[in-house]
């Protein structure tokens, strides 16, 4: 908070473990929550039987998998979100499609059925220290107007400095506006009905499920490309003939 010159009197900061024992109870409900958990670390999970009737929990009827708590702290943030408020959830991609044990998939329906989840933008690899993997922001509502999820890939919105990517404000300014926008834009952001999500997908919730990806590669026109050949072909020819001419006058 000293780094971004906030001062002391304008922050509370509590250290302790936020899934088994969080602070701040008597504040929540927030309006605004913004959460950049760690990356599937292991938890109590199921292990801890007082868990699964923790009021932060019992809703999605299961707990995210001890190896992977990435849910546990989504869960937690949607919890304690008000009525109008919006959550900002920095994730691992992973949790977005993995179906390892289907505890992630059933957290990703309950998100899903109860119309939770309001968009999710894909950012750049190689965005933050520690990792180089193309994180994902998950915004949850609980007060949506429309049943659908704005999917945004913002990949390639950074530049490049030294090795590692940066998100300079021009790029913050076109994700925040592609996010307000809520339009299809090919190639970039794609909105997609809950049914679709559910019947279609079965929950997967990963950006390239459906936002297609542009093809870069050179278009190559195979008419124009044969007579190409064609003439290449003629000239190699033509040269050969000359080659045996000359060949044939020196061994005169």
């Amino acid at each position: 908070m000293f780094l971004h010159d906030i001062d002391f009197d304008k922050f509370n900061i509590a250290c302790d473990n936020t899934l088994t024992n969080p602070h701040f109870q008597d504040d929540e409900p927030f309006e605004a929550i913004v959460s950049n958990p760690p990356y599937s670390i292991k938890w109590d999970g199921d292990k801890n039987p007082l868990l699964i009737n923790d009021d932060r929990f019992a809703p999605a009827g299961v707990l995210a998998p001890k190896s992977y708590a990435d849910f546990a702290f989504v869960l937690h943030a949607l919890s304690w979100l008000s009525t109008n408020g919006t959550a900002a959830i920095v994730c691992f991609p992973g949790i977005f499609y993995r179906v390892d044990g289907d505890a992630e998939q059933k957290i990703r329906k309950y998100l899903i059925d109860n119309n939770f989840v309001d968009a999710i933008i894909q950012l750049p690899n190689n965005l933050f220290y520690g990792t180089s993997i193309s994180t994902c922001i998950l915004v949850l509502k609980k007060s949506k107007k429309t049943n659908d999820v704005l999917f945004v890939d913002a990949s390639n919105e950074c530049i490049k400095i030294t090795n590692k990517n940066k998100l300079t404000n021009t790029n913050i300014e076109n994700i925040l506006n592609m996010f307000k926008d809520r339009k299809d834009i090919q190639y970039v952001t794609k909105i997609v009905g809950n049914k679709v999500i559910a019947s279609e997908h079965e929950y997967n919730l990963s950006v390239n499920t459906y936002v297609e990806k542009q093809d870069t590669r050179e278009q190559i026109d195979i008419k124009v490309l044969n007579k190409q050949i064609a003439k290449t072909v003629e000239k190699e020819n033509k040269l050969r003939k000359e080659i045996d001419k000359i060949i044939c006058l020196l061994e005169e």
